[in-house]
């Protein structure tokens, strides 16, 4: 009885820890290059829940971010932003795209990257590209 305790335990903690690591495993590219792309897609997530057009702005590409019809990138994501929030189930949905950024498996090849999401968190394909010395989401 004395050997079940032990054995118990470490049983918990490895079924405990292998749901965060088992998608990590599966990401390519520097341990800092993966945690540099969550972070990117967390703070434009983050943003979004808190109706932050010109946050959100900040983690764009710089052709996404140019003015468009006389509008600027936080006037359109503040439009978009204000139905997302608005809708029933909106900030829910932005709530479970944020957890799963966390263990999302991501892709880095040179200065592009994707992150693996259910949902995209623009406008497309979660790709992200190495510009002005950061993560900028692409698209």
């Amino acid at each position: 009885m004395g050997l079940r305790r032990p054995i118990l335990i470490s049983v918990c903690l490895a079924v405990l820890l292998l749901p965060a690591s088992a998608p990590a495993a599966h990401s390519v590219g520097t341990r800092e290059q993966i945690a540099w792309v969550r972070r990117a897609a967390t703070n434009f997530v983050t943003d979004e829940l808190a109706g932050n057009g010109e946050g959100a702005c900040g983690i764009l590409n710089a052709p996404l971010r140019a003015a468009h019809r006389g509008r600027t990138c936080a006037q359109r994501l503040d439009v978009r932003l204000a139905k997302i929030l608005h809708e029933r189930g909106g900030r829910a949905r932005l709530r479970a795209q944020q957890r799963a950024i966390a263990s999302a498996v991501v892709l880095v090849h040179g200065n592009v990257a994707s992150l693996a999401l259910g949902t995209p968190l623009l406008n497309g394909s979660n790709h992200f590209v190495w510009t002005e010395n950061c993560w900028m989401l692409e698209g």
